[in-house]
């Protein structure tokens, strides 16, 4: 389980700081969490401060009772922390094969690579020796990142807009993806998402604006004030 204990958030903004995260707390012990918002609230701040990216001004962390707080991106990996960029990164000369099996912490055999590939829409055999740069579209770099997501098998994985770059590939099969994830891992996974066929799998979502949290409650009791709330621009089809 993770706890969110209190956290802010304090970024330099020219010759003052600006405040983007103010007194966040919560749990993520279901299979599916939820994190949206409106842009600029803070939430790809969040994330990056879960996956140890950033460091909190304030506050504590907590992984199955454990103060990760001050842990790096690498010892909470260690620990079974994923990230997924919103924007993939692109490695000039890394193969996608090598990529995938790096993620996966071993050496993967073609096979294995080829169905990690498959289960994100891919045809292997086109990507398998690519390079993981600027000749892969932006859409197929985040369907590779997945693939890579899915090669780590940890206990925690954060997404950040995870659906952003696939409009060729449909929401379904990512709802799969993250549905066989779970059930290989049997471990939680955290979207930060604006659309409403991903909040519509999530049993628990966390609306945050303003940097702080502003509604936290099952899917049943947050999503339908969304939907009902015109004015929220939250939400994306």
């Amino acid at each position: 389980m993770l706890e969110l204990q209190h956290i802010s958030f304090v970024a330099a903004d020219g010759d003052t700081n600006k405040e983007i995260l103010d007194d966040v707390s919560f749990r993520v012990e279901e299979p599916f969490v939820a994190i949206t918002g409106p842009n600029g609230s803070g939430k790809s701040t969040l994330a990056k401060i879960i996956a140890g990216i950033l460091t909190p001004s304030e506050g504590r962390i907590l992984l199955d009772g454990e103060d990760i707080t001050a842990l790096s991106v690498t010892d909470r990996a260690r620990r079974g922390i994923s990230y997924a960029f919103q924007q993939p990164v692109r490695f000039k000369g890394l193969t996608v094969k090598d990529l995938v099996s790096l993620a996966a912490g071993k050496r993967l055999t073609v096979s294995e690579v080829c169905s990690y590939l498959s289960e994100v829409g891919l045809c292997a055999r086109d990507y398998i020796d690519r390079e993981v740069n600027a000749s892969l579209s932006g859409g197929e770099l985040k369907r590779i990142e997945i693939a890579t997501v899915l090669a780590r098998e940890k206990r925690l994985t954060v997404f950040d807009e995870p659906e952003a770059g696939i409009d060729l590939w449909s929401f379904q099969s990512l709802i799969t993806v993250f549905e066989k994830m779970h059930e290989r891992t049997k471990g939680n996974i955290l979207i930060i998402s604006h659309q409403e066929r991903i909040l519509n799998i999530a049993d628990r979502i966390i609306v945050i604006a303003n940097g702080k949290v502003q509604k936290n409650g099952s899917r049943e009791e947050v999503l339908p004030g969304l939907l009902a709330s015109r004015a929220c621009p939250v939400l994306a089809k």
